[in-house]
């Protein structure tokens, strides 16, 4: 199969895949926040969260750097696998280890404490997993990786309704999350056997080799963590837990927005990577606008939209009692729209290999982020911890942007992003007039939703912004912009 029909092909899989998983991982959320209520969810939040920073801390770049390497023609693949796996395990293991250590000092409740007890060893598998997506991502099949995420998805979905049948609480919803995990892992493991037997192995000089190309990255991630992260867990120490339930049921349905660019910008990084080091930068420059151009199309509507029907869709969502959660997810959604264009950028860098440039910026956006949280959140509760995730996902996104400017001289055309934003703003004038009236059932929400998607495709298209060519294209599976080749292939 040629280049061109990899791409399409996987990219296709991974969308088909990921939309699926994203209907099952609201399903799973409008479960669990129905059967735990505010006050529950916001327990839940806060336990998912105080681990999530043990274990992005073990995370030392690896997921990012194992796409890098892997793309690295000239290193030994499985050797590499070996050493990644190996050191992402113990890595992992090392600090998972001291969440349910470390909680105990800390003023939350029993509840809560118990909680990361039993789930701490959950984030050891999605840790584990990163590593072969990141093997799946480079040989261009994601189709392994869609299924099992699903599949894992229909797992939770299953405990989260044995734990109803059983009133089996907190706890049991703790119990099916970790099964979940862990059948997503096994999945994974084995359908990477079809490029590489996975085993542990510890070869000082690889590690040592790992470690000099993802400390600048496992720095950032830590930095990263503070100003995406730290409004949670602030809020959960400095406010009610029932404000942390609201704020948590509006970021599962952000994360799960924001797993679309991140995806994409996973599909894009091998085949930016691979031309940048391959000396293509007019290619390089080529894919990159051509994916700034879609995560502009897909982000802008997005911001518009969720203005009118923010509070709809998190009733629908979590259930009536996050009703009030509509008003911080309005406000995320600008955040939204940065972590949408701002992925591409950062994704070019570690393409480019600069990674450490942006140690001192990741610096900066995350003391300046924690101090604003520190003034802001114990004022106004989720309102000032939103506000500063814009900030810092706006910052991050327009630092990356530089650094990629700085090395590869590429500056983004906005012409596509400008005709995006005149064809969101007149079915922002739809939507005002639509919404009021036909919101209040799933079904006429939904009929907005799509009516509204229409009408902002074609206005689109009518501007310029979606060409006919372009239609074709996707449609025959070639390359959208028509006139780059690269390995003998349209991309």
């Amino acid at each position: 199969m040629s280049l061109a029909k990899k791409v399409a092909h996987n990219t296709a899989i991974q969308i088909i895949g990921k939309i699926i998983s994203t209907v099952l991982g609201l399903f799973s959320i409008a479960l669990i926040t129905r059967y735990l209520g505010r006050s529950g969810f916001g327990e839940y939040t806060t336990i998912i969260t105080f681990l999530t920073f043990f274990a992005v801390a073990a995370d030392f770049g690896l997921t990012l750097v194992t796409v890098q390497m892997l793309s690295d023609r000239s290193l030994p693949e499985n050797k590499i696998l070996n050493n990644l796996f190996s050191l992402r395990l113990v890595s992992s293991l090392a600090f998972l280890i001291l969440a349910p250590l470390t909680v105990f000092f800390s003023p939350y409740s029993p509840a809560i404490k118990i909680g990361i007890s039993l789930t701490f060893i959950s984030f050891l598998f999605p840790a584990l997993n990163q590593i072969l997506i990141g093997l799946f991502q480079t040989k261009l099949n994601m189709s392994r990786s869609a299924l099992a995420e699903a599949a894992s998805r229909l797992v939770l979905i299953i405990g989260v309704v044995l734990t109803q049948k059983l009133q089996a609480g907190l706890n049991g919803i703790l119990i099916a999350t970790t099964v979940s995990a862990g059948s997503g892992f096994i999945l994974n493991y084995f359908f990477s056997f079809k490029f590489a037997v996975i085993r542990l192995e510890f070869d000082w000089l690889i590690w040592k080799k790992i470690f000099s190309k993802s400390w600048p990255l496992a720095i950032t991630i830590v930095l990263n963590l503070i100003y995406l992260r730290a409004d949670t867990l602030l809020l959960s120490l400095l406010r009610s837990v029932e404000e942390v339930g609201l704020y948590g049921a509006t970021y599962r349905v952000v994360d799960v927005l924001t797993t679309i660019p991140f995806m994409f910008a996973g599909l894009i990084l091998p085949i930016l990577t691979t031309a940048w080091l391959d000396s293509k930068p007019d290619y390089f420059k080529n894919v990159l606008q051509k994916s700034f151009d879609f995560m502009a199309i897909l982000a802008i509507p997005l911001v518009v939209g969720a203005q009118f029907l923010s509070r709809p869709i998190m009733m629908f969502a979590a259930g009536r009692e996050f009703a009030p959660a509509g008003q911080i997810l309005q406000i995320l959604t600008f955040a939204v729209a940065a972590i949408f264009l701002g992925a591409m950028f950062s994704h070019a860098v570690i393409a480019l290999d600069k990674q450490k440039t942006m140690i001192l910026f990741y610096v900066f956006a995350s003391l300046s982020s924690l101090i604003a949280y520190l003034i802001l959140i114990p004022r106004f509760s989720y309102f000032g911890a939103a506000a500063v995730t814009i900030y810092s996902e706006t910052i991050i996104a327009l630092f990356s942007a530089y650094c990629v400017f700085k090395y590869s001289g590429f500056l983004p055309n906005l012409k596509v992003a400008l005709k995006s934003l005149l064809s969101s703003a007149i079915m922002g004038i739809f939507l005002y007039f639509f919404t009021t009236r036909y919101q209040n059932t799933l079904g006429q929400l939904l009929s907005v939703m799509a009516a509204a998607s229409l009408l902002y495709g074609f206005l689109l298209y009518l501007f310029g912004g979606i060409k006919k060519t372009d239609i074709k294209a996707i449609l025959e599976k070639k390359s959208i912009s028509g006139e780059p080749t690269y390995g003998g292939s349209q991309l």
